[in-house]
C-alpha cells in the first residue's frame, strides 16, 4: 500500500509512530505537508500539486489536519475524495468535529448522551441559557478549541455571564454547557478505529487544574472501558463520518455523556498508557480498507432513473410484522432490502427466512414508486414545552 500521511509536523510523536507502524508492514509512506498541496479542477480531471510537482497518487491518505488549518486542510481530503482515493476521515467528518457546536447538532438527535449544552448571541439571553442548563457551576467553551484550550470553568453565574460578555465583545462565539459535577477533573478517551474501540484511558486532572487533557498535566490510565461507553463512542464516531477518531466522554450519572469526537487524535498518551500498538491497528485497517474500500450507496445506487434508497420502517399496524422478508412480496416489486435494524442491532444482506417484527427498519433499494407505497405516512413529532426558570424574570435581570 501507498500511504500518504496529510500533515504539518512530521517529527512529532504520533507522525513518527505512524510512518515506523507503516515501513514494518512493508507500506510505501510519504509526510506530505498540507500546506504545499496545491489543488486544480478541470473537466473530468481533478488532480493535486505537492511542492510544484503533480502527486504521485497514493492507495490512501490519512488526514491529521490541525486546527488551524481546517478550512485549507479539508479542502485538500475533498479533492483527494474527488480522486477516488481512500480516506479513513472524510472531509465533512473533519469540519463537523472540528465545530463543537456543530458536532453536537448532529449527535443530539440521535440517542447519544451529551452534557445539556446552549448557545447564544445575544446577552439579554445569557441568563436563561445558564438556568436551561443547570445554572452554575458552568463550562464555557469556545466553538473551536483544542487539548482544553479555550474551556473556562465558572463557578458563579455573574461571572459567567461577565466571561461570555466579554468573549462577544471579542467576537468570539461560545458555548454554555452543563457542569457535570460527578466528572470534575475526569474524562474518558476511547480510541475508535473502524467499528470497534481499540483503547481507552480515563485521564485525571492533577492540582487545581479542571481539565484533564494530558497536555494540560493530566494523568492516564488504562481501563477496560464498559461496554455502554464503547458502544457510545462507535456510534458517535460513525454518526460523525469518522473512522479514526477520539471520542471524549464524560462519566454521567445517567451514563456516557460524549463531549467530543476528535478527527486527529494524538498517540502518545494512550500508547505509554495502554502500551498497545495503536499506530499499527490503525495502518492495519487502512490497509485492509483499500483492498476493500467503503461505498455511499445512496450515492451509489441512485443513478438508474426511478430507482433509489430509502428506510422502511415497519410499524406495529403494518400487515409485513410477523411475515417473513420473502412473504412479503418485496422482491417481485423490484425492491431489495440491504440491511434490517432492530433495535441498535444491523442485519447486513437479511435472509429471505427472516421474520420481521414491529419497529424494524428495512433499508432499500428498488423502483421508488414502489417504495414511496411502503412508507407509512409520519406525523409531525410534537415539542415537548419545558417549564420556564421558577425565578421571576424581574429578579433575574436585578442589578
Amino acid at each position: 500500500m501507498k500511504l500518504s500521511i496529510l500533515s504539518c509536523a512530521p517529527k512529532c510523536y504520533s507522525t513518527l509512530r505512524l510512518i515506523e507502524a507503516a515501513k514494518v508492514r512493508n507500506h510505501s509512506v510519504k509526510v506530505l505537508n498540507t500546506k504545499r498541496l496545491t489543488l486544480e479542477l478541470a473537466h473530468g480531471e481533478p488532480d493535486l500539486y505537492y511542492r510544484g510537482s503533480q502527486i504521485d497518487t497514493p492507495d490512501a491518505i490519512l488526514p491529521r489536519i490541525g486546527t488551524s488549518l481546517t478550512r485549507y486542510g479539508t479542502a485538500v481530503v475533498r479533492q483527494f475524495e474527488q480522486m477516488d482515493i481512500y480516506t479513513p476521515n472524510t472531509s465533512a467528518g473533519i469540519s463537523n468535529s472540528r465545530d463543537k457546536l456543530r458536532s453536537l447538532q448532529i449527535l443530539s438527535r440521535h440517542d447519544i448522551g451529551i452534557p445539556r449544552t446552549a448557545y447564544v448571541h445575544d446577552k439579554r439571553d445569557v441568563q436563561e441559557a445558564l438556568e436551561r442548563v443547570g445554572g452554575a457551576p458552568v463550562i464555557i467553551k469556545l466553538l473551536e478549541g483544542t487539548q482544553g484550550v479555550g474551556v473556562i470553568l465558572a463557578d458563579r453565574a455573574e461571572i459567567a455571564k461577565a466571561i461570555v460578555e466579554t468573549l462577544h465583545s471579542t467576537n468570539q462565539q461560545v458555548l454554555l454547557q452543563k457542569f457535570v459535577a460527578e466528572s470534575k477533573g475526569k474524562d474518558v478517551r476511547a480510541f475508535v478505529i473502524g467499528d470497534r474501540v481499540v483503547a481507552a484511558i480515563r485521564r485525571t486532572a492533577q492540582g487545581q487544574e479542571f481539565r484533564s487533557n494530558v497536555h494540560r498535566g493530566g494523568k492516564a490510565e488504562a481501563i477496560d472501558l464498559d461496554p455502554r461507553y464503547a458502544e457510545a463512542a462507535v456510534r458517535a464516531a460513525q454518526i460523525m463520518g469518522l473512522r479514526v477518531c477520539g471520542v471524549d466522554m464524560l462519566e454521567g450519572a445517567m451514563g456516557p455523556q460524549v463531549m467530543e469526537v476528535n478527527s486527529s487524535p494524538g498517540f502518545e498518551g494512550i500508547e505509554c498508557a495502554t502500551g498497545l500498538d495503536i499506530a499499527g491497528a490503525v495502518i492495519d485497517y487502512i490497509a485492509d480498507q483499500v483492498k476493500f474500500p467503503e461505498i455511499d450507496i445512496r450515492q451509489r445506487l441512485t443513478v438508474s432513473r426511478g430507482y433509489g434508497v430509502a428506510d422502511i420502517n415497519i410499524p406495529e399496524s403494518s400487515k409485513f410484522v410477523g411475515m417473513t422478508i420473502e412473504a412479503t412480496g418485496l422482491r417481485q416489486q423490484d425492491v431489495v432490502v440491504l440491511t434490517l435494524r432492530r433495535g441498535r442491532s444491523v442485519i447486513s444482506n437479511p435472509k429471505g427466512t427472516r421474520v420481521l417484527e414491529a419497529d424494524d427498519s428495512l433499508l432499500c433499494y428498488g423502483r421508488s414508486d414502489h417504495m414511496k407505497e411502503l412508507i407509512p405516512d409520519h406525523p409531525k413529532k410534537r415539542r415537548k414545552l419545558k417549564p420556564l426558570p421558577t425565578t421571576p424574570i424581574t429578579e433575574r435581570h436585578a442589578t
